[in-house]
């Protein structure tokens, strides 16, 4: 019975995830984006609402069951007043003022999955520090797993380069970006300050990034082929091909790219953040084997509890954006990330003498 029980709360919250990412995509292309605003505003207030409910009630696993019906009633609420012709003022002013506010916190994401790459990055090579001093066969293994890193990342930067480097202003800004990482990790090197592990991950990530950006420029609006399959929307159970193909061409692969990574990195970052600052006495799991004492403890446990609302505003956010503005941002975060990494290797202490091993 209990087995029973966990496998229908993640059953339940895997349906609830599916839900937004279907239901968001489907409002902007089939009504309006003052639709879709209103609809995700209305499932961030829901999604913050269960979350208050968590810390009030732990352990409860009626929330995730409750969670699957309300998406749809709020789907069919923003469906219904935004089909009549006069909608309520106060709606369409909540709605403009949610869209602004998603707008505003366009340089905050940024910010935010610039640092939360670094931090995965650099755990990473701290990571491969102390399998080093495991034995030389960890040496090993590293150097061809970072090897491969370095060649991968180069090909898929090659095969990115005609789409990415559409325009003269985008190739100098790939340029830019390829000569300011190849000077950082050789800064690094010198300064002892930087691992292969740390620059094959960041060459990773401007792969990533640079991939992205020449999805966006060849991406044609994500919603003017999903506009013709909104006639069948009124008997959309007897048409399931089209429903498929109404899913697939709604939902961007450049934003759902997006989103997972975002949201991939932003949760390993919290799980690294109450690492960040122990003592040198402290081992590898905190003192007495816990992090609960900590303060950055607690803000793991609030993004962990809120983070549905995280999932809703982030793809609101990225929905939202054209594909210029999508390809401007990336290049934003690639220049930002490389900033902070090369602020960090300079205020940074040198590596000890198992982290020169890897160089």
């Amino acid at each position: 019975m209990t087995f029973l029980l966990y496998v229908s709360s993640h059953f339940a919250r895997l349906s609830t995830a599916l839900q937004i990412l279907i239901f968001l995509p489907l409002t902007l292309a089939t009504l309006s984006t003052r639709a879709f605003l209103l609809l995700s505003l209305l499932l961030s207030i829901h999604s913050l609402i269960h979350g208050t409910c968590i810390i009030l009630w732990p352990g409860s696993k009626v929330l995730s069951f409750l969670q699957v019906p309300m998406h749809s009633f709020l789907l069919l609420v923003s469906f219904n007043v935004f089909s009549s012709p006069s909608v309520n003022p106060w709606l369409t002013t909540a709605a403009d003022a949610w869209g602004k506010m998603l707008a505003f916190s366009g340089p905050l994401f940024i910010l935010l999955e610039g640092v939360s790459s670094l931090l995965v990055v650099q755990k990473a090579g701290h990571i491969g520090r102390e399998l080093v001093a495991e034995g030389e066969s960890y040496q090993l293994a590293l150097l061809v797993g970072t090897a491969v890193t370095y060649v991968s990342s180069a090909w898929w930067i090659v095969v990115s380069y005609p789409a990415a480097a559409s325009s003269p202003l985008a190739s100098t800004l790939l340029g830019a970006a390829l000569c300011s990482f190849f000077f950082l990790s050789c800064i690094g090197f010198v300064l002892r300050r930087t691992n292969v592990v740390e620059s094959s991950g960041m060459a990773l990530f401007l792969a990533y990034n640079v991939w992205l950006c020449g999805m966006g420029s060849d991406e044609k609006s994500a919603f003017d082929s999903a506009s013709s399959y909104a006639p069948l929307l009124p008997n959309i159970l007897p048409h399931f091909e089209a429903l498929f193909n109404f899913i697939r061409h709604t939902l961007p692969k450049p934003v759902l790219f997006a989103l997972l990574y975002r949201l991939t990195i932003l949760q390993l970052a919290s799980r690294i953040l109450p690492t960040i600052g122990a003592d040198s006495f402290d081992d590898t799991y905190g003192v007495d084997d816990t992090w609960e004492d900590r303060p950055t403890s607690a803000l793991t446990r609030l993004l962990l509890i809120y983070r549905q609302s995280i999932f809703v505003t982030v793809y609101s956010h990225l929905l939202l954006l054209d594909p210029s503005s999508q390809v401007w941002s990336r290049w934003m975060l690639i220049f930002f990330t490389l900033l902070i990494w090369a602020v960090e290797l300079l205020v940074s202490s040198a590596e000890d003498d198992v982290g020169k091993r890897l160089d």
